[in-house]
């Protein structure tokens, strides 16, 4: 039996302020094949995923705070308890527009590294239309620039 205790996971944080911890794939003990999941915690004001898309299907299921989730040309404001499925290939954002942190838990499969992570802390992640899709009017603006510290 392995089990992995969140609280224990020291993760990794990003540029575009947030923290990733992985419990399922990636850097955790725990391995699988057919999905990886893990908790972000998006920094108030501003914290984000950034858009990206990848070949995984994707979940995200937001414990705490107020987003703006962008998939595709949609934009919608995401609460505590609610869950938004992400297909294919399919373009997406979470902001966080609260006051307060945003905590999410992710799934995606099959298992796997996803490119954005990368992109993003080389500071080499595509820009929103320009080489990739625009974000929906009125989105929060997509992240692409890595500080300094994570160059």
């Amino acid at each position: 039996m392995i089990i992995s205790d969140l609280n224990e996971t020291e993760g990794r944080r990003f540029p575009a302020r947030r923290l990733t911890k992985n419990i399922v794939g990636g850097s955790s003990s725990i391995e699988a094949e057919n999905f990886s999941l893990g908790m972000v915690t998006l920094d108030p004001k501003g914290g984000q995923v950034p858009w990206h898309n990848h070949e995984q299907e994707e979940i995200y299921l937001v414990l705490e705070g107020t987003g703006e989730i962008c998939v595709g040309e949609e934009r919608k404001e995401i609460q505590p308890g609610q869950t938004v499925y992400i297909s294919s290939n399919e373009f997406h954002q979470l902001t966080n527009i609260g006051e307060e942190p945003l905590k999410f838990i992710y799934c995606y499969g099959p298992a796997g590294d996803v490119a954005h992570w990368r992109q993003e802390l080389e500071g080499t992640l595509p820009r929103e239309g320009q080489e990739v899709p625009s974000l929906p009017k009125g989105a929060w603006p997509q992240c692409t620039e890595a500080a300094d510290e994570y160059k």
